[in-house]
């Protein structure tokens, strides 16, 4: 890659793309679970076609209730859920979705069956129909507007799945201290590069990354979002991320059967 020079982010990986470091993909948890799990002919196959620079942020997810619901914590919405069978539905937003499968993991671990998902269009349907009642429990992400809702009482986030508190919002408890350690997730967003890329290369991209996020303001932004920064990250620990990810919702992807294709 030339130094100056503006490199090409993929919206969709083209992974026959010259290694050479002006074409990278911006991708990570998401693309990776949807082209390993859910795709019978992915688009690419990560681990061979790809090349992990680092990871820029993580970002968790959150299980949020319409303020009516008569719970306040996850223990109490399982109560409600179980003395109500078959009554409750929650929203995600799409069929195969990181909150589509943490939905489900949380169905599992909380004993909950029959809680019926719910497919939105995108996190905008589902938080409009969240705080309309329309249905009454949204597994959401972690953003500033989600937060900003739940400071509002507009929805009532009970908690996160991030490991540790929020740095915006230490209040919420996470999924561990709720009681469902199973739930601990964060996705990863970072970039990668074709296959055999060289090192030098990844190593310069990787630095300019790295001099962004060690940036305060940046890192505050990000926080402000739900997002944190991870300048600590370097390729083998991107790889490593990933592959967690794919072996945390591959048996929820084979209990439910399901494709995206």
């Amino acid at each position: 890659m030339i130094s100056g020079a503006q490199p090409v982010l993929w919206v969709l990986p083209q992974s026959r793309a010259r290694p050479d470091g002006y074409t990278l993909l911006l991708g990570g948890s998401v693309t990776h679970t949807s082209e390993v799990l859910l795709k019978t002919r992915p688009l690419y196959t990560p681990d061979k076609d790809l090349d992990p620079i680092m990871c820029l942020a993580v970002y968790p997810l959150a299980i949020a209730v319409h303020p009516l619901v008569p719970a306040t914590t996850l223990k109490e919405l399982v109560a409600y859920a179980k003395a109500n069978p078959g009554k409750l539905s929650y929203g995600h937003v799409g069929v195969g979705s990181n909150n589509h499968l943490a939905g489900e993991l949380f169905k599992s671990l909380a004993g909950i069956p029959d809680v019926t998902p719910v497919p939105y269009r995108g996190a905008g349907p589902l938080t409009s129909d969240l705080m309309s009642g329309h249905v009454p429990i949204g597994i959401v992400g972690v953003t500033g507007q989600s937060l900003g809702f739940h400071r509002a009482g507009n929805i009532r986030i009970l908690a996160v799945t991030s490991p540790e508190p929020l740095t915006a919002a230490p209040e919420i408890l996470t999924m561990a201290q709720a009681g469902f350690p199973g739930l601990t997730y964060e996705a990863s967003v970072g970039l990668l590069a074709p296959a055999r890329t060289p090192k030098p290369i990844i190593e310069q991209i990787a630095k300019a990354s790295r001099a962004l996020l060690i940036n305060p303001d940046y890192q505050k932004m990000l926080i402000d979002i739900g997002f944190n920064a991870t300048p600590e990250s370097n390729p083998e620990h991107f790889r490593r991320a990933l592959a967690a990810d794919v072996a945390l919702w591959a048996p929820v992807v084979k209990s439910l059967d399901l494709r995206i294709d």
